[in-house]
């Protein structure tokens, strides 16, 4: 079954001087209008789409990819509003509304905002929300402690960030907790450090039980991401390089590196060290 808002990989049916026509499975043919098309399609082919509305009701595909699709929770940037709501940049020609009474706060142009992307039950439209909580899973969650999940860096705080963990629940990722640089509308990697009682979900970029790096290690990580993620120094480089470049001794050095390491912060190379992917 074939739903509105969602990429899916359609065959390729028939072409047409305005365009060509995908077999969307219970949507029946949908247009892919040529001024629309990023590359020539052969009938019989399959290819990745998303369907939606246009201006005149009419259900059209495009084969741009979408920064998220319906049913997931996405930072995007607000590119107009007027009476009836704001409209975001979602990666498609039509761009998405959030009706003003789906804004958590009032969305001004040029903003980025967290949204839930929804089918609007009247219009039968992809929408967004900006009210995330109703979206969430209510049931409680069952991480463990330790546990690998993907984060949407949505809101800071003096505490953190607040984060969509797994596209279904809410965390708090701790500002001392945190061991590289992020932003709003990151997604990263992290790990569960415990389930509160209340259901809220503690984070961390840094796997719990490793050891937490001391203020040489941060040091030493600052100045990776300020040379751009690497750096030609390692445990077998001379003392006097490493003095000159950290400050520090040898000895000091090979041990801070080793926290950054363990904690998987870097990636040791013959020819330096570099940072590794979050």
């Amino acid at each position: 079954m074939v739903e509105i808002g969602k990429v899916y990989r359609l065959k390729v049916l028939t072409e047409q001087p305005f365009g060509i026509y995908f077999d969307a499975d219970n949507l029946g043919k949908v247009l892919l209008p040529r001024s629309y098309m990023t590359r020539s399609y052969t009938p019989g082919e399959f290819a990745e789409v998303v369907i939606y509305r246009d201006g005149e009701e009419r259900l059209i595909a495009s084969d741009r990819k979408p920064l998220a699709e319906v049913g997931q929770f996405a930072w995007l940037k607000v590119v107009m509003t007027n009476a009836i709501g704001a409209f975001l940049d979602w990666g498609l020609p039509k761009d998405l509304l959030v009706p003003l009474s789906e804004q958590r706060t009032p969305m001004a142009k040029g903003e980025y905002h967290p949204v839930y992307l929804y089918l609007d039950a009247q219009t039968d439209r992809p929408s967004a929300s900006g009210k995330l909580g109703k979206f969430l899973d209510k049931n409680p969650p069952e991480y463990e402690a330790g546990e690998a999940v993907d984060l949407l860096l949505i809101r800071e705080s003096e505490l953190g960030f607040q984060a969509i963990v797994n596209g279904r629940h809410m965390g708090l990722l701790y500002e001392q907790e945190i061991f590289r640089p992020v932003a709003c509308g990151d997604r990263i990697s992290g790990y569960v450090l415990k389930i509160r009682e209340d259901g809220k979900i503690d984070l961390s970029q840094q796997q719990p039980g490793y050891q937490k790096i001391d203020d040489i290690a941060r040091k030493i990580l600052d100045l990776i991401v300020a040379r751009g993620g690497f750096i030609p120094v390692t445990d077998k480089s001379d003392p006097e390089v490493i003095y000159r470049i950290f400050g520090i001794s040898k000895k000091n050095y090979k041990k801070a590196i080793g926290a950054l390491y363990k904690a998987r912060l870097i990636a040791l190379e013959t020819d330096g060290v570099r940072l590794t992917e979050a």
